[in-house]
């Protein structure tokens, strides 16, 4: 489909490409991905909306966006994906303000993290990573339908490997918490998630899943030499892995431009919407038993009774429903 890689950064998927007038809003942007996103989106003419929950880190990036982007045209909000609470405020004051939003990127995420629990009692990466995003994405879908050619860009990881979503104990209440298990569950439940926007909203929504590789980012801050042993001996015995990852487990690390440049290829191409729904490594199309260190991806996260009974929960989690129409 394109000559991009690994290697690709977002100058060079961006190259050319003027965004003038297209509004971009991203959530966890006050560093890392999402940062790098709303910078490089930034250069390329976008209007781009950086969320977080930390109005200072916020005000942060945004300074260090404007120092390298002096014409950026950024807008800040402040959502904190762990309180529903939080996001129901948010919304409603967007919308409130009529804007349209083109391409929405929910970036935001947490990894490996001891057991804990969001301001609505759900499990912190579930609630976080999906339920999040899950209520934030349908609450603003009125300015995302308003959008012109619109998107959702949602972040998985190859971290779908380590588990599906379990619908029956979704906060580990009855089952032992896994840091890696727990994660595992929280990006399958990224992929099902598009899935379903893109069963529900094909025709007016392109929706992807992105794994963007290995990243030095504020991320791994729960990270702890037995958790990173964990992740070698999963790595290591990942039947569809490279033949250096099963001995190694080794992963292979990008730069920040890198790691941002396949959410921000979903974001902009034109070349994906035969592929609507699809799963994304290395700026390409996923493979189903390639290896997930790189675009590959395991069958699981492409059943779609999964993807409408995950939905079907998340409603009931929130306690609200969202009809299609």
């Amino acid at each position: 489909m394109t000559g991009y890689g690994a290697d690709t950064t977002t100058g060079e998927v961006l190259e050319g490409l003027d965004l003038t007038g297209r509004h971009f809003m991203i959530t966890g942007a006050s560093s890392g991905l999402g940062e790098e996103s709303a910078r490089s989106l930034s250069q390329a003419g976008a209007t781009v909306t950086i969320l977080a929950r930390n109005l200072e880190k916020l005000e942060a990036a945004k300074e260090r966006i404007q120092g390298s982007v002096p014409s950026a045209d950024l807008r800040i909000g402040i959502v904190d994906l762990a309180d529903l609470g939080s996001i129901r405020v948010y919304a409603e004051s967007f919308l409130a303000k009529g804007v349209a939003i083109d391409v929405l990127i929910n970036n935001a995420g947490i990894m490996a993290c001891p057991f804990m629990k969001t301001t609505d009692g759900f499990e912190m990466q579930f609630g976080t990573n999906h339920i999040g995003h899950f209520l934030l994405t349908n609450l603003l879908m009125p300015a995302i339908k308003a959008g012109e050619n619109p998107r959702i860009i949602n972040l998985s990881s190859a971290g779908h490997t380590h588990s599906d979503v379990n619908l029956d104990d979704p906060n580990f209440d009855t089952t032992e918490y896994s840091a890696w298990e727990s994660y595992g569950r929280s990006k399958s439940a990224n992929i099902h998630f598009t899935r379903e926007l893109v069963r529900r909203y094909g025709k007016q929504i392109q929706s992807f899943a992105v794994h963007p590789g290995v990243i030095l980012t504020d991320l791994g801050r729960h990270l702890t030499p037995e958790l990173m042993e964990e992740m070698t001996e999963r790595v290591k015995a990942r039947s569809t892995s490279s033949a250096e990852a099963k001995k190694t487990g080794g992963l292979p690390f990008k730069s920040m431009e890198a790691g941002a440049a396949t959410q921000v290829w979903a974001a902009t191409t034109n070349d994906l919407r035969p592929n609507n729904g699809a799963y994304l490594g290395d700026c390409q199309v996923g493979i189903e038993g390639g290896n997930p260190s790189e675009n590959g991806y395991l069958s699981y996260i492409y059943n779609e009774d999964t993807a409408k009974a995950l939905w079907a929960l998340s409603e009931k989690l929130v306690k609200q429903e969202f009809p299609t129409n």
